[in-house]
C-alpha cells in the first residue's frame, strides 16, 4: 500500500482483531467473546491525521491500544514503517515505543499525583537514555514551553494545574521521546468546551512544527473536522466508512455516518438541521446482530442487511463504504 506520492504510509493496519473472553462460574469457564475490534484496516501517511470516530463501545480505544500493543491484538497486522509490530518481541518492541506514544483521555488519572512534572519527565528521559542528567532541566523547560507552559511548572504537582494544563503536561510527556506517531485517545473529551479548541490548535501546531502523525480517537465528528486529513467511522468493532475528511463531510454515504453528522451541533442558532435520530442503543459486542451490525437501528435497512456481512466498497477514489443498500458489494 502506497500513497499518491508513491511512499509507504507510516502506519498500516490490516485486519486488526481483538477479542476478549468472557468468563464466569466457579471454574471461570469461557462463556462468550467480546468482539471489541473485528477486522479493522486503514493506513495513515506520514505527517497526516486519521480520526477514528464512533459512539462509546464501538471499539475505538481498544483499536488504538492494540496498535501500540498496550494490549495484545488477537489477529491482524500492524505495520510501522513497514515493520509488522505484531511479530516483534518485547525487547525489540521497547525500541519502537520511542517512536509511538499515546495521549490519554483523562488528564487527571494519567499523571502520577506523587511526582512533580520535572520528576515525571526526567524519568522518561532517563529510562530511554535520551538526555544526560546535567542537561535534563534544559530539555524539560523546552518541552514545557513547546506545549505552552512556563518552565517553573516543572516544580509543581499535577493537582496544582487545571484540566487543560494537565493535558498539556500529558502532551509534553508524549513528546519527550520525540515520537513519529501519536495516538490521541479522546484527548479533549474530559475538558471544558472553552479549553478544547486550545488543545486542538496546540496539536495542529505541533504536527506542523514536528512532522507528527496522529491517530485521533473521538466520538464527535464535529470535533475532528478541522484536525483530520482522513476519517474512519467505526461501529461495533468494524469500520463502516472511511475516506478524506472533506469527502466524508460533504458526501456521507453510510446511514450511521449521516446520523453522526446530523447529531453534531450547528454554530448558527437560526440554521435548522434535519436530525436523524437512531433507535435503540449500541448492541452488545458479545452477541452482535448477524449481517450488518447496524441494521437493527438503520432507517434504510432491507432484508439482505440481516444476512450478508457488508464489505468495504470504494464509491469514489479513496472513499470506502460498507453498506449493501448504498454501496452494494459486487463479486
Amino acid at each position: 500500500m502506497t500513497d499518491s506520492a508513491g511512499q509507504r504510509p507510516l502506519l498500516e493496519v490490516d485486519g486488526l482483531v481483538k477479542y476478549f473472553p468472557v468468563r464466569g462460574g466457579v471454574l471461570s469457564r469461557v462463556l462468550g467473546t467480546v468482539r471489541a475490534v473485528d477486522g479493522v484496516s486503514f493506513a495513515i501517511p506520514k505527517g497526516k491525521t486519521l480520526s477514528l470516530v464512533g459512539e462509546s463501545g464501538s471499539g475505538k480505544t481498544t483499536a488504538g491500544r492494540s496498535i501500540l500493543r498496550l494490549i495484545e491484538p488477537s489477529a491482524g497486522r500492524v505495520l510501522f514503517n513497514g515493520v509488522d509490530l505484531t511479530k516483534v518481541d518485547r525487547r525489540a518492541m521497547r525500541r519502537y515505543r520511542k517512536a509511538m506514544q499515546i495521549i490519554f483521555q483523562d488528564p487527571y488519572g494519567s499523571l502520577n499525583p506523587r511526582m512533580t512534572v520535572y520528576n515525571m519527565l526526567s524519568e522518561i528521559l532517563s529510562t530511554h537514555k535520551l538526555v544526560p542528567r546535567a542537561q535534563r532541566r534544559q530539555r524539560i523547560d523546552e518541552l514545557l514551553e513547546l506545549v505552552g507552559l512556563p518552565p517553573e511548572s516543572a516544580d509543581r504537582y499535577p493537582h496544582e494545574f487545571s484540566g487543560g494544563q494537565r493535558q498539556r503536561i500529558g502532551i509534553a510527556r508524549a513528546l519527550a521521546v520525540e515520537p513519529e506517531l501519536i495516538v490521541a485517545d479522546e484527548p479533549i473529551s474530559a475538558l471544558d468546551v472553552s479549553i478544547q479548541a486550545q488543545i486542538l490548535n496546540l496539536l495542529r501546531d505541533l504536527q506542523k512544527r514536528l512532522g507528527l502523525t496522529y491517530l485521533f480517537i473521538a466520538h464527535d465528528l464535529s470535533v475532528v473536522r478541522h484536525i483530520s486529513d482522513y476519517v474512519a467511522v467505526m461501529y461495533l468493532g468494524r469500520i463502516v466508512e472511511r475516506g478524506p475528511v472533506d469527502e466524508i463531510f460533504a458526501h456521507p454515504v453510510h446511514p450511521y455516518t449521516k446520523a453522526l453528522l446530523a447529531a453534531a451541533p450547528v454554530p448558527n442558532p437560526r440554521r435548522a438541521r434535519r436530525r436523524q435520530p437512531l433507535a435503540g442503543d449500541v448492541p452488545s459486542p458479545i452477541n452482535p446482530p448477524p449481517g450488518c451490525h447496524f441494521h437493527p437501528r438503520c432507517p434504510d435497512a432491507v432484508a439482505a442487511c440481516q444476512v450478508s456481512e457488508q464489505r468495504l466498497v470504494e464509491v469514489t477514489p479513496g472513499h470506502w463504504v460498507a453498506c449493501s443498500v448504498h454501496a452494494p458489494y459486487v463479486e
